[in-house]
């Protein structure tokens, strides 16, 4: 028997369509098999796509798989953004909310509309406080990135993994070198098996650079081990980053506009959140989202 799949494609964290990061929805994933949801992934090639499926708890909106082109992943931002906003689309928001189970936890949607009603976009609450680990090598992360030692910033902090749902390696770099990053697939295979972080989703390493005056960056995230180059916009990596950053003051809040993919010819803008609470550092990333297809796959 022949079996028709719904999906969407949208882009997140823009409001220009082909802007942004692409994203794939299969809006009803009931039926299709762990397999089937990694082949689909592959099939579409996006950095991520996600699978909405009933949810355990009624109190929910759905469950929600994402997967990238090899595996499936805890928690990414522009997945949930993007789901949010197909969902929506769909009449399952509640007063402009919806709830989504994943593996990482819990991960509250708030989606944006104008004047008109018309959805814009949306932005999420990270499903975890910062957690932070431990630093990398210098030397390493500036060959992961194609750059020398000389172009990492350690002023602030040296290169250091950290998370709100999924790990990533942070590492501040000099403004001129961030448009000269070029990701090396060895030096990435070298560190990871060195450090035993060999699996698929342990190694993504976010690079970012302070953009003119107060608290604007420009980032670019590379996980060529996953299979993903480097991605337009990566809302989990800045999330991450902006609780990364609000841990190294004494402030209770920050806001930052980070710009990402414009090395990619993918502009993207995210705008994150930062605020100490009484579990930790707890992040929101959120952005604009545009609609660009709908159709099916037919699965024997």
């Amino acid at each position: 028997m022949t079996r028709h799949v719904p999906y969407v494609t949208v882009d997140v964290f823009t409001d220009t369509r082909f802007g942004g990061n692409p994203l794939a929805v299969f809006t009803d994933a009931r039926g299709l098999s762990d397999r089937e949801m990694q082949q689909l992934a592959a099939e579409m090639n996006y950095s991520e796509t996600t699978f909405v499926l009933p949810p355990a708890d009624a109190r929910n909106t759905a469950r929600v798989r994402i997967f990238n082109r090899t595996s499936e992943m805890p928690f990414a931002g522009h997945p949930n953004v993007g789901t949010g906003c197909v969902l929506a689309s769909m009449g399952r928001d509640v007063d402009g909310v919806l709830r989504f189970e994943e593996i990482a936890g819990l991960v509250e949607v708030q989606v944006e509309r104008d004047a008109g009603g018309r959805l814009t976009g949306a932005h999420i609450a990270a499903p975890q406080p910062l957690e932070v680990g431990t630093p990398l090598p210098v030397a390493d992360i500036a060959a992961c990135a194609g750059l020398s030692a000389h172009d990492i910033v350690t002023t602030a902090h040296p290169p250091i993994m950290a998370s709100v749902g999924l790990p990533f390696c942070l590492a501040q770099v000099r403004a001129d070198a961030l448009a000269r990053a070029t990701p090396d697939l060895a030096a990435f295979h070298s560190l990871a098996a060195r450090t035993g972080m060999d699996d698929r989703l342990s190694l993504h390493l976010h690079c970012y650079a302070h953009d003119g005056q107060g608290n604007a960056l420009r980032t670019r995230m590379f996980a060529p081990i996953s299979g993903t180059w480097e991605d337009p916009a990566t809302g989990s990596a800045n999330a991450a980053l902006a609780a990364y950053l609000l841990s190294l003051t004494d402030a209770h809040h920050a806001r930052y506009d980070i710009a990402q993919g414009v090395e990619m010819g993918r502009p993207s803008r995210l705008i994150a959140t930062a605020t100490r609470g009484a579990d930790g550092i707890r992040a929101t990333v959120g952005g604009g989202c545009v609609w660009v297809c709908r159709g099916e796959v037919e699965l024997e």
